[in-house]
């Protein structure tokens, strides 16, 4: 509903306009989107490396799974945490345990929550010296304080508590069956072992963070496409408000909504259009879309040859 009312209040025709003003160029957003991906699969080959001496996860396998992740949680109607499901299916393909490779992948979204944490306040610090009277600061700066807790307590819970041995002992009590196997005990363990490794920790962060930098060139260039130029401290302000955004919004499918009211709202601040701002919204899903079909349909057919096999 939101994003049908953001469109029923914009120009339409000048949305078109500003659109085709981009043309063909709008194209390299598909390649570009690469490099997002590889920073990840790079930090994600680092937290494996322990449970992979044999080097049976090459990085074109990771880079594959990468994209399959995003377009799962971007295409499909689910919560931006089913990707991370089939990711750690998709590991323990290549005879990985399930706990090791759920721990990497939680550790991952661990550090993605504190990746978008930084990634915003570097935006909103540039947001307050460029426009210290802008509204959107006056109310994202709070929001941005009392979420503070939200990623620490989660890495102090996953290092020093046995959440996921609680969480079970908490479903045999209330549905009075008894779960077999340590499968949460051993996911414990690992999550507590993946975190210990600091130095991987600090690497993979270090490269989410740059992949979530690198999505304000998108911004950067279709702006500049279109004829609405702006300079990198404002795509980076734009792209860190949003991811922000979406992130506090993870229930939302895709984000549908949030990311339109996201542009539209910071843009204004910036002096970027309605339309100017739509317009790369439209550009950004227009690249998940050719970016995820290509990956979705990949899985579908593995896991179909999988089933086949195994009948």
């Amino acid at each position: 509903m939101l994003l049908v009312g953001i469109f029923l209040h914009a120009d339409l025709p000048g949305i078109w306009h500003v659109a085709s003003l981009a043309g063909g160029n709008l194209l390299w957003l598909a390649p570009f989107r690469l490099l997002f991906f590889l920073l990840y699969a790079l930090g994600w080959a680092e937290m494996l490396r322990p449970y992979d001496p044999e080097r049976r996860i090459g990085l074109a396998y990771l880079l594959w799974v990468t994209s399959v992740r995003e377009a799962i949680d971007r295409l499909l109607p689910v919560a931006s945490v089913g990707g991370g499901v089939v990711g750690i299916r998709l590991i323990h393909l290549r005879g990985l345990a399930v706990a090791a490779a759920g721990a990497t992948v939680i550790v991952e979204i661990l550090l993605t929550l504190v990746s978008v944490y930084v990634f915003t306040v570097i935006g909103l610090l540039l947001l307050v010296e460029l426009h210290p009277a802008g509204s959107a600061s006056r109310y994202l700066i709070p929001a941005l304080l009392l979420s503070f807790p939200v990623p620490v307590l989660t890495a102090v819970l996953l290092r020093y508590g046995s959440v996921f041995a609680r969480l079970e002992g908490i479903l045999k009590r209330i549905s009075g069956i008894d779960i077999p196997g340590d499968g949460a005990a051993s996911l414990d363990r690992e999550i507590k072992a993946c975190l210990r490794r600091l130095g991987a920790i600090l690497f993979a962060g270090t490269l989410e963070l740059a992949a979530l930098v690198s999505g304000s060139l998108e911004i950067w260039f279709v702006l500049r496409v279109v004829g609405h130029p702006i300079d990198i401290a404002s795509a980076v302000i734009m792209e860190s408000l949003m991811q922000a955004l979406r992130h506090l919004a993870f229930v939302v499918p895709a984000g549908i909504g949030v990311q339109e009211a996201a542009l539209v709202v910071v843009g204004h601040t910036l002096g970027v259009s309605s339309e100017a701002a739509l317009t790369v919204s439209l550009a950004k899903r227009a690249r998940e879309l050719v970016c995820g079909a290509p990956a979705l349909i990949s899985w579908s057919l593995l896991e179909g040859r999988r089933r086949m096999r195994a009948t």
